[in-house]
Parts: C-alpha cells; structure tokens; sequence
C-alpha cells in the first residue's frame, strides 16, 4: 500500500532547487496568499518501493507527478505481450503527462528503485492555471520542455547504430544526472541491459557487447552497473557523427 502524508513546501525547498517542476512549485513573483494556495494543492506524498506500478495502462488519469526521489521506467505492452520500454524517469522529472488527453493513462509506470513522487491533483492545478495566468504559462511550459526532451531522444535514436544509440544514452543519462549535482562520469545503472535494449531498439546481446567494447576501448570502466565515463569526447563523437 502506498503511504500518502502531509506534504509542505519549505522542508522540499532544496531538494526541488533542480527539479523541472521548480518554476510550478517556487513562481517568482507570486503573492505570499497566491503561495500558499498553491502550497495547499500539493499535499501528498506517495512511496513506491521497487518493482511497484505508480499507474498502469488504463488507469484512470487523476494527476501528475513530480520524481522526489528514486527513479522509473515507463512501458507499454507490444502486440505479442512484451513490454517495450518508452522511457526512464529521474528524482526532478515528471510523470503522468501521457494520461492528460484521454483521460486514462497510456504506459505503465514501474519504480526500478524505492522511490518518492509529489502528487499534483491535475484538475485542482487546472482551476489554479485558470485564475492566475502566470501559473498557466510556466506549466506549460514544463509539459513542453518534458516532451521535447523525450521526443528528442527518440528522434536522436531512429537512425543510429548500435553503438551510436548507447552513446546517446549513455550521454543523455550523464547530462541530466550531472544537472541534479550528481557526477558526470560515474554512474550507476538503475536499469537493467535487457531494460536497456528494449528502449533503445537493441538485443539484449548487442547492448552487452557494446558495453563490452566501450570498455576495451577505454572509454567506459564497467563493473556491472556500475559504469565510469573515461572518455566523454569519444562518446560525443560517436553521436555527432551519426548526424552527419
């Protein structure tokens, strides 16, 4: 069972200090009584212990939620009843976007690890957006900025090589762990190969020989999930020369 406590903004000041949802949860300019309305909505807090769904395909959509803490995959099942994995979620991302235009949530969403999300009632959030303008343009922009980015990935990938795809990735995944005051070169994976592979498009042998040949390369150390980027610029390279 998932907990639900009482959640106020001043104890999560620091931690949303690098979370996408800043703007929406810390508006400059917004009147103390405007603050605190908006502080109200935000009330819960869910934890979701590893290998437990937040929401499944289907789920009716009630609201979004901003990552605290931990991290997740979403997926959707494929016409022979295999899960293809849509995407990978972070402490400072939000999920939920995909239930907005139907009213029913279209992936699953799993926690590879114990997690903690905010839960934002998205009709309440609708009532607020509609009285103060200002509150309606940041959030939009956010849902723009989270699709773009997922988008771009994906986009990114259609026409890579193997290699070039898990250089992405793996560039992709440093760059935004790096935002959150995390290492840029050391890492580790909270995802499996297999989990890996689905995302990118790849066999699950094909990623693990890439690993693999990254490291006798020198551009990765591996030791399991743990991953440490020795050389950035041969990734980058790697990405940059797919585009060409």
């Amino acid at each position: 069972m998932s907990a639900s406590n009482p959640l106020r903004l001043e104890p999560l000041k620091a931690a949303c200090s690098t979370c996408n949802l800043r703007e929406l949860c810390l508006p400059v300019g917004m009147s103390p009584e405007q603050m605190d309305r908006l502080d109200s909505m935000i009330t819960s807090r869910r934890t979701i212990t590893r290998g437990e769904t937040l929401f499944r395909t289907g789920d009716a959509f009630q609201s979004l939620y901003a990552v605290r803490t931990g991290f997740f995959k979403t997926s959707v099942s494929s016409e022979d009843g295999r899960d293809q994995v849509t995407g990978f979620q972070m402490s400072g991302e939000l999920l939920g976007l995909d239930g907005i235009g139907t009213d029913r949530h279209a992936c699953d969403s799993v926690a590879l690890e114990d997690s903690t999300v905010c839960v934002i009632p998205f009709h309440q959030l609708e009532d607020l957006s509609r009285e103060l303008g200002d509150l309606q343009r940041i959030f939009h922009k956010i849902m723009s900025r989270e699709i773009v980015r997922e988008h771009g990935v994906m986009l990114l990938l259609g026409s890579m090589r193997a290699e070039e795809r898990l250089a992405a990735f793996l560039l992709n995944l440093t760059q935004r762990l790096h935002a959150r005051g995390y290492s840029q070169s050391a890492l580790i994976l909270r995802m499996t190969r297999e989990e890996i592979g689905s995302y990118l498009g790849l066999k699950l042998e094909t990623v693990s020989r890439t690993f693999s040949k990254f490291q006798d390369e020198g551009i990765l150390e591996v030791k399991q999930r743990q991953i440490r980027v020795l050389d950035h610029e041969a990734l980058q390279k790697l990405v940059n020369n797919s585009a060409c």
